[in-house]
């Protein structure tokens, strides 16, 4: 079996999804990946066929988007070029993790395939939403990376076609300790935007993985970090709890791990909006805005004592057994 995957590069999260299916992918097929954005900072450990630089997400300084820079690095007339230079007709099966061109490629070459992962589960409308609702927020969910089937990744199962979420074999084999410190992964927020409320806790260490650091490095109780898998996923194992967005994969390894989670939504984005509501209904503390207080948001979510539900780890043969066999159908 030829097996097209499509991976969207607006963040880690796919990236880290895709290098974890590919050795259970291999043994169904020989595999080919598609890279479409430039936004992840992960290294590759897959092997990439084809590139795009596709739709990239461009951030504010403190936890936004930047949706000026987002329209204006949009090329219509290339995007059309690299659907139509995607040889899909050669491919028994075409996996897409929420990218546009694949999507795009597959109705002009009219070829089927599948939606999998943790933005198909937004097709059902049981999946948490924001109290405040955006139309064109929910546009973006169900239009930009249509396929004819979905199988969506969730934090729990809102509808029959949506599965746990794929966890990293380190995560699931590793046994939790607590060493005290605080993990922190906010792509979105630049240095400058938290340092000082991390400096006024003194009395807790923060490990901080940060775009634009080049080696760990310590100054008071901020260890800084590259942002480097091996690394991320000891320190998680280890932390006492995490500081993050309103992501998908980052606070279900958490969970699964049983570690407190603090989530900060990217500001109007609004998938993590979703994530944060679904976050919140499981009792996961969620901070919209990071002000002046942000020091005593954190005393006060680590000396709460909260009991946070069992995330369950997908069945990944499981699911690509589904996935290959209902394909066709």
């Amino acid at each position: 079996m030829k097996i097209f995957y499509a991976i969207q590069a607006t963040g880690n999260g796919h990236i880290s999804r895709a290098t974890q299916l590919y050795p259970y992918l291999q043994k169904f097929g020989e595999v080919d990946f598609f890279l479409s954005g430039c936004n992840a900072s992960l290294d590759l450990k897959i092997p990439i066929k084809y590139k795009s630089k596709g739709l990239s997400l461009h951030y504010s300084k403190c936890g936004g988007l930047n949706y000026w820079d987002i329209a204006k690095n949009i090329r219509p007339r290339q995007i059309y070029k690299d659907a139509d230079a995607l040889p899909l007709k050669k491919y028994d099966v075409i996996i897409n993790d929420f990218d546009s061109i694949t999507s795009l490629a597959c109705k002009m070459q009219k070829v089927h395939s599948a939606q999998l992962g943790h933005q198909a589960s937004f097709i059902s409308t049981n999946t948490p939403r924001p109290e405040k609702k955006s139309l064109m927020g929910e546009m973006i969910l169900k239009h930009y990376a249509t396929a004819p089937k979905n199988i969506g990744l969730h934090f729990e199962k809102y509808d029959s076609f949506i599965l746990p979420p794929i966890i990293k074999d380190e995560i699931v084999q590793a046994q939790p300790t607590n060493l005290k410190h605080i993990t922190v992964y906010l792509p979105s927020f630049d240095k400058d935007c938290l340092e000082k409320a991390f400096n006024k806790v003194s009395d807790i260490h923060f490990h901080w993985f940060l775009q634009g650091i080049e080696f760990k490095h310590t100054i008071g109780n901020i260890t800084y970090f590259p942002v480097n898998q091996k690394k991320f996923n000891e320190s998680l194992i280890s932390c006492e709890g995490i500081i993050t967005g309103g992501g998908f994969e980052t606070p279900a390894e958490a969970l699964h791990l049983g570690k407190k989670v603090l989530s900060i939504p990217i500001k109007d984005h609004y998938e993590q909006e979703c994530n944060a509501a679904a976050l919140k209904k499981m009792g996961v503390p969620v901070v919209y805005e990071v002000g002046k207080n942000f020091d005593e948001i954190i005393k006060n979510w680590l000396n709460q004592n909260i009991i946070y539900p069992e995330m369950a780890a997908n069945n990944i043969r499981e699911t690509l057994e589904y996935l290959f066999d209902t394909y066709r159908n």
